[in-house]
């Protein structure tokens, strides 16, 4: 993730909290029907399957990621999704819940909220110790449901109704795959990706001891591995894993968008599987891209930043790698898995973290340190887009001359820990004033058979996921490609990188805030986990993170008034499209319009690309498809204009029309759906 030293300037100016209350959840209630019965060693797990739509506000909200005041959203590419997999042993009953989200983070806010809606709703069934929560790391999202001031900072404060479509989202997808339990075999499969991402920070890894380096010949992770699930010998689901950022729309982009590992989920289950994503069931495939350590992978292979329009086409086509690797692991011979269901999971304060000599490497104990943010940070990636102008990775002399003499002193103590990193922020101490990070944080190991997940809230290099498996693997007496880093999981707290990059302190390394002794910390905290594991012990859960749900507060005001263009009413068209177009030329229309954060229409559709059939109007694309986009633009002070464009597909013969689904807000407040609909259309 890229965060300017504009945006913490700007932050640092504010001085003030931004504190407001979340929106609350309507409580259900759900039981385990299913009946477990013999377990067949052909079928050994009991598996469920969910999707939902997890789409937040798709206009003027900040987009997470990049850390730009100026990104905000301006219409849809496409949906969001929250992809869940619960997995049983039908002998023991231990389960895990899997959840992979089309979303920039997962913070700690959504962890709570998820987890108590969960406890509403099956009781001890789903709790923090068997749930992992994962986000795919799109930088095309809305953010603002963090409950911690440096993620809100772009977002200007707090957004309920996305906080709520995020959280509503996961849940319904849990509730869905809940429901879809059933007899199932798992099979893990591996193989290599090469040509799809690149080490934005080269120098920092060739830091790393050879052995490290000779493991990344080209210094990327090239394996991307398959959980595939079969019934009845059929699969009708996988979750991939594969290390690259999901940064190919680029920080000019304005529209939501799932980017590189939404498409290739939606590449599977849309255009192969047929999926409908409009069905409150779960659909015959469910296929999911996880990520895992991607800190220094860019998806921009030539180490230069997308731009505007060609992020859409570069998005594509990673996303087209991906699939493509995965798809062609479906028919792979691989691993069978058999093996028991387990998890264990601990809360770490890491700002004090005492490391044993075994895990520092130099035969010393060390400790962590309180929070900080580098200066490198705010340089930025510039592999994936430019920091702030001053600003470089590696030393920034100017920047401690003018913080030092100016801004503030960062502490002796802090200065000496977080060494050689240049204290752009000591966020530490301003988390005394509010809260700005996350200074306690969760860590997981999650196992299946011979299938093992580290859970690690924060963005993880390569050679840090290494050292982080190896760990694992030697403790539970694993294969080394079967011990995956689940990155992103559960809480967000920045980079983790290896000691070595650290004292590079290029953009990751300025990003790992608890000093040059966190990854240790973090082998010792696994080590301790999977042990436990290995062993039948239980681990204590450690002192849980604060609840900040009732501390939130939005600077930006919500939508006030909607009307329309003078002499036009909601739902005009104010250009139809071509009475005629050849095959796969794009067709457009706009119309008079609302504020999209009326209604979210989660679940539902802002557009629709309909097709005459003889009979009857059949809906063919809606703004879940790839081959659609939603622009909003406001005029004036209340007035909107929106624009639906739509890629049809070579062979797309026919009559069509497009339809526009929005929601009007009035002076008093009440708010109305309005449509408009296109003249017909042909496409030859």
């Amino acid at each position: 993730m890229t965060k300017r030293a504009l945006v913490l300037a700007v932050a640092l100016l504010l001085g003030a909290s931004l504190l407001t209350a979340p929106a609350g959840a309507t409580p259900s209630d759900g039981e385990d029907s299913v009946d477990e019965g013999s377990v067949d060693a052909a079928e050994p797990y009991l598996v469920g399957r969910g999707i939902a739509d997890a789409t937040g506000e798709i206009a003027e909200v900040g987009l997470m990621g990049y850390g730009r005041l100026d990104q905000q959203a301006a219409g849809l590419h496409n949906r969001q999704r929250s992809r869940a997999f619960v997995i049983a042993d039908r002998g023991t009953g231990e389960r895990v819940l899997l959840v992979v989200v089309d979303a920039p983070m997962i913070f700690n806010s959504v962890r709570q909220e998820v987890l108590r809606r969960l406890a509403e709703r099956y009781g001890d069934t789903y709790t923090e110790r068997n749930v992992m929560l994962t986000a795919t790391h799109t930088h095309a999202a809305p953010g603002g449901h963090s409950h911690h001031l440096l993620y809100n900072i772009t977002t200007l404060g707090f957004h309920r109704k996305t906080f709520e479509a995020v959280t509503s989202g996961i849940v319904e997808s849990v509730d869905r795959a809940h429901a879809d339990l059933a007899p199932a075999s798992l099979t893990l499969t591996h193989d290599e990706l090469t040509g799809a991402s690149a080490n934005r920070s080269r120098e920092a890894f060739d830091r790393n001891p050879a052995r490290d380096r000779q493991h990344f010949p080209d210094a990327v992770d090239p394996q991307t591995s398959l959980l595939r699930i079969e019934r009845g010998g059929r699969p009708v689901g996988a979750i991939n894993w594969f290390p690259v950022h999901a940064t190919s729309m680029s920080g000019d982009n304005r529209l939501v968008s799932s980017d590189n590992k939404g498409y290739a989920a939606y590449r599977w289950e849309r255009d192969d599987a047929g999926v409908d994503y409009r069905a409150d069931r779960a659909p015959a495939f469910v296929s999911a891209f996880a990520q895992t350590n991607a800190g220094d992978l860019t998806p921009n292979v030539d180490l230069t930043p997308p731009g505007t329009p060609e992020d859409f086409q570069r998005t594509t086509a990673n996303g087209e790698q991906q699939y493509r690797a995965a798809k062609r692991q479906l028919d792979a011979d691989g691993t069978g898995l058999a093996g028991g269901v387990d998890s264990r999971l601990v809360h770490v304060d890491l700002s004090d973290v005492e490391v044993r000599p075994e895990f520092t490497g130099d035969g010393r104990t060390h400790r962590t340190c309180k929070p900080a943010v580098g200066a490198a940070m705010a340089a930025g990636s510039l592999e994936d887009g430019p920091g702030f102008p001053g600003f470089d990775e590696g030393e920034n002399p100017l920047w401690d001359s003018v913080s030092h003499s100016v801004l503030y002193r960062a502490s002796a103590k802090l200065e000496q820990c977080q060494a050689p990193k240049g204290v752009f922020a000591p966020v530490g101490a301003m988390n005394k004033v509010y809260p700005w990070v996350q200074e306690i944080v969760p860590v997981q190991v999650v196992g299946v058979g011979e299938l093992y997940l580290v859970g690690i809230p924060g963005e993880v290099t390569i050679t840090a996921g290494l050292r982080l498996r190896r760990t694992v693997a030697e403790a539970v007496g694993a294969e080394l490609r079967n011990v995956l880093v689940a990155g992103y999981a559960n809480s967000y707290f920045h980079y983790l990188t290896t000691p070595e990059e650290y004292d590079a302190q290029h953009y990751e390394g300025g990003s790992t805030l608890f000093g040059r002794w966190q990854l240790p910390a973090l082998q010792q905290t696994v080590h301790g986990l999977a042990t436990a594991m290995h062993d039948g012990r239980d681990v204590p859960p450690g002192k849980r993170p604060r609840d900040l749900s009732g501390k939130q507060v939005r600077l930006q005001p919500g939508v006030v008034l909607d009307t329309p263009a003078i002499g036009r009413r909601f739902g005009d068209v104010l250009a139809q499209p071509a009475e005629a177009y050849s095959a796969g030329e794009r067709v457009s229309a706009a119309f008079v319009g609302a504020h999209p954060s009326n209604d979210l229409h989660r679940g539902g559709t802002y557009l629709e690309v309909q097709r005459w059939d003889g009979r009857a109007w059949r809906t063919v694309a809606d703004d879940g498809d790839w081959s659609t986009k939603l622009h909003w633009k406001r005029r004036g002070l209340s007035a909107s204009r929106v624009t639906i464009t739509w890629q049809p597909p070579r062979q797309a013969a026919g009559t069509y029309r497009i339809r526009y689904r929005g929601d009007a807000r009035n002076a008093l407040g009440r708010i109305t759906p309005i449509t408009g609909v296109t003249r017909n259309f042909t496409i030859r």
